[in-house]
């Protein structure tokens, strides 16, 4: 037996909902006796990751917005930091009220938008990643025009963009989506319009990093590996893995799959979701403090290695430079082949 979760919901297949199933605790069959104990289990560790990752979102953003000067990427990394953040507010809320819904205790009263508030924050944190990635794929395919060429505020404008594109989409969902499920039709158009835009968002971002790792393995001319492309690479590979599932099971199968048939897969789906909006920051800090040996005051140590994460200087041409760690190029807007253009130049 399913409890019907508590955000916006059918009856009938469960369409474009982010929140979690909730089995009810009976003394059945074998059968709900392992559900209660999945459910149980994959809860309360998935409240302990999101507090967690929303403690490293917290981090990301403060240094971010107050510690560090803006640069293309590192626009797109505090959007994604943010959406992330928001995300993980919302599944923390729902997986506590699902907790206490479960034990029949006074739960707490997640009002109706908080499932098209987290699709908002879900599609955007997969824009601002597919930002990133066709950011570096441009600066590599085409150095001299994203040098040259480039809009200055190209990337505070495509973050503004891909908010509205989410926020326009979660309104429509919150409209024609209700409890109620008078606008049958028009949710099922909203969840395919939903699907097909996750889909360009899976292809740009598989085409983009696809172009990139080319470059690094193939060719006469292969880019270096920096670790900017790591945390890139690493991101890209949590996402697809861990963040996706939950979108095309919501936006898809959810119509085609009786609810007593995948809540297994519902529940995997909704806690990899979580790690996926927890997993960033980790990254960051794990890529930045590789082979990192300097001690400093956790402030700096902080900023420092957030600078290394998102930096695009192979460690060849850093050890050969010798600067030093405050004129530090983090996310360079010149690719490989702009710094060899560059000394050209200066040859000349």
């Amino acid at each position: 037996m399913l409890i019907p979760c508590l955000c916006s919901r059918s009856t009938s297949g469960e369409p474009l909902n982010f929140c979690k199933t909730r089995p009810t605790p009976t003394n059945g069959s074998a059968l709900d006796m392992s559900i209660n104990v999945m459910f149980l289990t994959m809860t309360l560790v998935d409240i302990i990751t999101s507090l967690v990752g929303l403690v490293g979102n917290t981090v990301v953003l403060w240094l971010l917005g107050f510690r560090m000067h803006g640069n293309t990427v590192s626009v797109y990394v505090l959007n994604l930091a943010a959406a992330d953040f928001l995300f993980l507010c919302g599944h923390i809320a729902d997986s506590v009220n699902s907790f206490l819904y479960f034990f029949h205790l006074t739960s707490i009263i997640v009002p109706q938008v908080i499932s098209p508030l987290m699709i908002c924050f879900y599609i955007t944190g997969l824009s601002m990643l597919s930002a990133i990635s066709t950011e570096r794929c441009l600066s590599v395919q085409w150095p001299i025009w994203y040098r040259h060429h480039r809009p200055r505020h190209m990337s505070a404008v495509t973050c503004a963009l891909l908010w509205s594109i989410s926020l326009l989409l979660s309104i429509l969902v919150l409209v024609y989506c209700n409890v109620e499920f008078k606008f049958y039709f028009s949710c099922l158009t909203m969840s395919f319009i939903i699907a097909a835009w996750l889909i360009f968002l899976f292809l740009v971002l598989c085409g983009s990093s696809l172009a990139l790792l080319l470059r690094m393995l193939c060719g006469s001319r292969r880019l270096p590996l920096t670790r900017l492309y790591v945390t890139v690479g690493l991101s890209v590979l949590v996402s697809l893995l861990c963040g996706l599932p939950i979108g095309i099971m919501h936006s898809l199968l959810s119509w085609f799959t009786d609810s007593s048939d995948w809540i297994y897969y519902d529940l995997t789906a909704f806690f990899l979701s979580g790690i996926n909006s927890s997993a960033n920051p980790l990254i960051y800090f794990f890529v930045g403090s590789f082979k990192h040996k300097q001690k400093q005051r956790q402030q700096q140590f902080l900023k420092l290695i957030l600078e290394k994460a998102l930096e695009n200087k192979a460690e060849v041409d850093r050890s050969r430079d010798s600067l030093p760690q405050n004129s530090i190029e983090i996310s360079g807007s010149l690719s490989f082949s702009d710094s060899i253009y560059t000394r050209v130049n200066s040859q000349k």
